[in-house]
């Protein structure tokens, strides 16, 4: 809905202006100029993921203890070093998860953008196969390239939270260590 609001705000504030509320106006612009389809499209991914980033940043930062600003204010910190050094860090390890999560569904859901005529992948793909009608073909190497873009969204996302659980629970192992685990395993078997 917000990307078809923002595509049409031209038929409810034909221009629009930056000034004084109820006053003067200093700057106007023609809102079919101002707001072009990638730009309602911006908006209308970027306000709705902005919400939700929020409370995802609200709910990290609220999840460390009260103890821990109360320690870093009784050895003379500022609110802000109490923020950066002590509550932020300790707060990542909750906010990183999510966020990760949000970003992959940021990148699937950017397909909507194709209703308002915004030439990303699924609506590149529709262009090809309206003039070579390989409808299938093209829906599945989309799928495949959005399968791509996820994956590499999902290993950033599982270094990160990797790295922000230092000394946490015990680490899961990285795809690499599980590949030499394996070889390990085997050499071991092979000697037996």
């Amino acid at each position: 809905m917000q990307l078809l609001f923002w595509y049409n705000i031209a038929a409810l504030y034909p221009k629009i202006g930056l000034g004084i509320p109820f006053g003067p106006s200093f700057v106007h612009a023609d809102a079919n100029k101002l707001i072009t389809p990638f730009t309602a499209a911006i908006l209308g991914l970027g306000l709705n993921e902005g919400a939700y980033m929020a409370e995802i940043v609200r709910a990290g930062i609220i999840s460390v203890p009260e103890g821990q600003a109360d320690a870093a204010q009784s050895l003379g910190m500022t609110r802000l070093q109490t923020m950066r050094r002590i509550v932020l860090p300790q707060a990542m390890r909750v906010i990183i998860p999510p966020t990760g999560n949000e970003t992959i569904s940021m990148l699937k859901s950017s397909s909507l953008a194709s209703v308002i005529v915004v030439t990303e992948l699924l609506y590149a793909a529709q262009l090809i196969y309206s003039v070579n009608f390989k409808t299938i073909q093209l829906l599945i190497v989309a799928s495949i390239w959005y399968i791509v873009c996820t994956s590499v969204l999902y290993v950033g996302q599982f270094y990160l939270e990797r790295y922000y659980g230092r000394g946490g629970r015990a680490q899961a192992l990285t795809p690499l260590e599980r590949v030499r685990m394996g070889m390990l395993s085997l050499r071991s078997r092979d000697w037996s």
